[in-house]
């Protein structure tokens, strides 16, 4: 019997901030500010975290960072949503931290959860834009649909809009999140 092939899927979404990378790294790199980033109807929750302390900063880090918990290589974090509206299941997912660079990448993969594979690159680099010192905030995902052509269906019908609006949705949440995080930072 001829396997069914598995379609690899590659999604990316850019976002600018006028914030330094230090902070938008941490704050992303803090596992606690992932529900908020999500749609407010899927209801995300963290239902376990295992952190894993990253290495020490750089030495030559600015000083504009965040007091927060960091989640290194090797943290697992397992986070269950409602995957439409009014569902009245929860889908879990876990995703471990595979890579960690501080105030350049992260990348989480998918250890249990709704796809066959998934592993996320969140890139950071500093960037000016009109005169204005900033981070241009990268989201590179690559991941593989379960159940063969259902899943290939299933992705042209609802995921692959469904990751566009997830991302559109998180990009407004972050800018808000960081512009309250930034002035708390300056006090």
């Amino acid at each position: 019997m001829i396997g069914v092939p598995i379609m690899r899927h590659n999604f990316v979404a850019e976002q600018w901030v006028p914030y330094p990378a230090e902070l938008v790294f941490d704050f992303f790199a803090n596992p606690q500010n992932l529900p908020p980033l999500l749609p407010r109807q899927q209801k995300a929750r963290i239902e376990e975290a295992k952190i894993v302390a990253p290495p020490p900063r750089p030495a030559l880090q600015a000083t504009r960072q965040l007091r927060s918990v960091v989640a290194g290589a090797g943290s697992t974090i397992t986070i269950s949503f409602k995957p439409f509206r009014f569902s009245p299941v929860r889908v879990r997912w876990e995703a471990t931290i595979s890579e960690f660079v501080w105030n350049d990448h992260f990348c989480d993969e998918q250890v249990r959860g709704p796809f066959a594979s998934w592993k996320h690159c969140h890139r950071f680099r500093q960037e000016i834009r009109d005169n204005m010192r900033g981070t241009l905030i990268t989201d590179e995902i690559v991941y593989e649909m379960k159940m063969g052509p259902v899943g290939a269906l299933a992705h042209w019908a609802f995921v692959d809009g469904q990751m566009k609006r997830t991302f559109a949705n998180r990009q407004t949440q972050a800018a808000r999140f960081l512009a309250v995080v930034a002035k708390v930072g300056q006090k």
